[in-house]
């Protein structure tokens, strides 16, 4: 019996440790790569803005569906099954933004783009942002983040950057 209270105490004293030093690693995350493009912004604008357009860059949609939103090019459907898209929010002058909506929530991500003076090229930023709750499993697995998505963004960016480029 001593060595089962031991056990349980035991436990509740990690998971509030745990819980403590989780409440230090920050709610919002956000991963970018960005890549530099010898091209006109415009053209670099016209591939992210434009879902049809992804097919030439975008990792694994050129086995993609497009997901439409009252007869029109919104998104792609990553997992039909489990009803995973990517669909475009909106469109400033130098950003395009998007969600990857997921089963039980959604992921901001985007494309920022900064000309660069002087010179026939742009900057062009990928960024997702991930924002956390209180849960010491959320936090601590924000860690991984890095290593799980930037490969992906880093492959986008450089199909992109070779479609733009030939």
């Amino acid at each position: 019996m001593r060595i089962f209270r031991f056990i349980i105490i035991s436990l509740i004293v990690i998971f509030f440790i745990t819980t403590i030093i989780s409440l230090f690693i920050p709610s919002h995350v956000r991963i970018y790569k960005a890549i530099q493009i010898n091209s006109s912004r415009d053209r670099v604008m016209d591939q992210i803005s434009n879902v049809a357009n992804w097919k030439n860059w975008y990792p694994g949609a050129d086995s993609s569906k497009f997901f439409y939103e009252t007869g029109s090019i919104k998104g792609l459907i990553l997992n039909e099954r489990k009803k995973q898209y990517i669909i475009i929010t909106g469109r400033k002058q130098d950003e395009v933004t998007a969600e990857f909506v997921l089963t039980n929530k959604k992921i901001p991500t985007g494309w920022l783009m900064a000309a660069n003076p002087g010179e026939h090229s742009v900057t062009i930023q990928w960024y997702i942002d991930f924002y956390l709750r209180w849960y010491p499993w959320e936090k601590f697995s924000s860690f991984m983040f890095e290593r799980v998505y930037h490969p992906q963004l880093q492959q986008g960016l450089d199909n992109l950057k070779k479609f733009l480029e030939k």
